[in-house]
């Protein structure tokens, strides 16, 4: 045999140990990427922990998940919007000291309440709100522009 074949054998031989050695050497620091910080914990055991996180975050999720469904539903009948509309029912009084406050869900159901002031005193009406219109009663001017104009309210989380 011919010594330029041993040549070629020996180098495409060293080639491929230098290439597993690489090869190994990544292996070996990614490995111990993954266990930093477990003492003595095998990649079994490491692979195991983020197997059991992720199963018992999955389940936290899914529960989270089911609670924002059921505050979503109960949510439409939370008051959400707000209107107050100031005005003068009568020309021999001053300024605009009669209103109507509207208490309104989601679906514009709710209750609306009307202080008329005047010089002799005040008289408060409450009239019951469904889809934006009275219930049994007609609204005023006043009062479905209350409606009309009744804004989000702002819910502002708590600080801890």
């Amino acid at each position: 045999m011919d010594t330029s074949f041993f040549i070629i054998f020996f180098s495409v031989l060293s080639l491929w140990i230098i290439i597993l050695t690489v090869l190994v050497f990544r292996m070996t620091s990614h490995y111990n990427s993954l266990t930093k910080g477990m003492t003595g914990a095998s990649l079994k055991d490491v692979l195991e922990k983020i197997l059991e996180a992720k199963i018992h975050n999955t389940k936290r999720i899914h529960a989270i998940e089911n609670e924002v469904l059921l505050l979503q539903k109960q949510s439409v009948t939370y008051v959400q919007r707000l209107g107050i509309h100031r005005f003068n029912p009568f020309s021999d009084t001053g300024g605009s000291q009669s209103f109507t406050l509207a208490l309104l869900d989601g679906q514009d159901n709710g209750v609306i309440m009307t202080s008329l002031y005047a010089r002799t005193g005040s008289r408060w009406y409450i009239k019951h709100v469904r889809g934006g219109k009275g219930v049994d009663v007609e609204l005023s001017k006043e009062e479905v522009d209350c409606i009309r104009n009744a804004v989000p309210v702002a819910v502002h989380p708590t600080k801890s």
